[in-house]
């Protein structure tokens, strides 16, 4: 198969959908929709349904279901759909299977949570939901540093549609090497950690990254791609040092409000509902006056 539209789709800004839940508890299922349109509208061409903003770990197997199939419904071939996939390996396969059938034409596996990980096993594990679905484009998310670049490029040998990288180690220096390790002409490297590790990941190879502030302002992340792209880091700089302090709070403690400063800043805008389940939690409420502030600051 001809991979190369699929390429050409992840060199951009791949935007991770939060998932708004309703008062009940339960998936708004028209806030989702108007949340995806916004996005759309806003220039994004790539969406990541099941992604770790959108709180993957914490929907149960039917609403990643219904969160796969309304993002393909939505995007209606304005966007490409990356769908993440996970957990075990049959869990995995038979989401992979549900996308496929849905209409999506990608895949992102989420990094394997088990404790226990050998390459080789991350290796099998990734052929296992590849070969399940061959005509869909397959991007791991790689967020170990032992992993071997020679190990993917082994793994894309018996997978050709193993055709990009969501690269989420902390490390620009790790990512340059692991990437001409692996191929770098071979693969789309996504840098998979958003906006603050984008400057330092395209100056070693990525062309598209990963983002959940794009929810909350599509054109900020868009414009940071646009000077990337160009080659212009001051430019790109800039937008780095307006959206810092957000990203900040973002990855503090570990990234424990990752998830909870973006649904925050889309209550602030009357977007969505604030609500995160657990492992996250909402804002107290001196963090949220702040998290208003800074997004009244840009041009949403």
């Amino acid at each position: 198969m001809d991979f190369s539209p699929l390429k050409a789709a992840l060199a951009d800004v791949v935007a991770i959908p939060v998932t708004p839940f309703a008062e009940d508890g339960g998936i708004d299922i028209p806030a989702h929709r108007a949340l995806l349109r916004r996005l759309l509208d806003g220039g994004v061409r790539i969406v990541t349904p099941n992604g770790n903003t959108g709180e993957f770990y914490a929907l149960t197997p039917d609403e990643r279901r219904t969160v796969t199939e309304l993002t393909i419904e939505e995007s209606g071939g304005r966007a490409t759909v990356l769908v993440g996939v996970g957990h075990d390996v049959p869990t995995a396969v038979a989401a992979a299977e549900h996308a496929r059938d849905a209409g999506a034409e990608m895949l992102m596996v989420h990094q394997p949570v088990h404790p226990y990980v050998s390459q080789d096993g991350w290796i099998d594990y990734h052929r296992a939901i590849a070969e399940a679905v061959p005509e869909l484009g397959v991007v791991p998310y790689v967020r170990n540093p032992l992993l071997a670049g020679e190990r993917l490029a082994e793994l894309a040998d018996s997978c050709p549609n193993v055709i990009g990288v969501k690269y989420a180690v902390p490390d620009a220096a790790r990512f340059g090497a692991f990437a001409r390790d692996a191929g770098l002409e071979r693969f789309v490297w996504i840098a998979g950690l958003a906006e603050l590790y984008a400057p330092s990941y395209f100056a070693t190879g990525a062309t598209g990254f990963t983002s959940g502030l794009v929810n909350v302002a599509p054109g900020v992340s868009l414009t940071m791609l646009e000077a990337l792209r160009a080659g212009d880091y001051v430019a790109a700089m800039k937008v780095w040092e307006q959206i810092r302090r957000f990203e900040d709070l973002r990855a503090d403690r570990q990234s424990a409000n990752n998830v909870t400063v973006v649904k925050e800043a889309l209550a602030a805008l009357g977007l969505c509902r604030r609500d995160v389940r657990a492992p996250s939690r909402v804002l107290p409420e001196a963090q949220r006056a702040e998290v208003a502030d800074l997004v009244a600051g840009w041009s949403v």
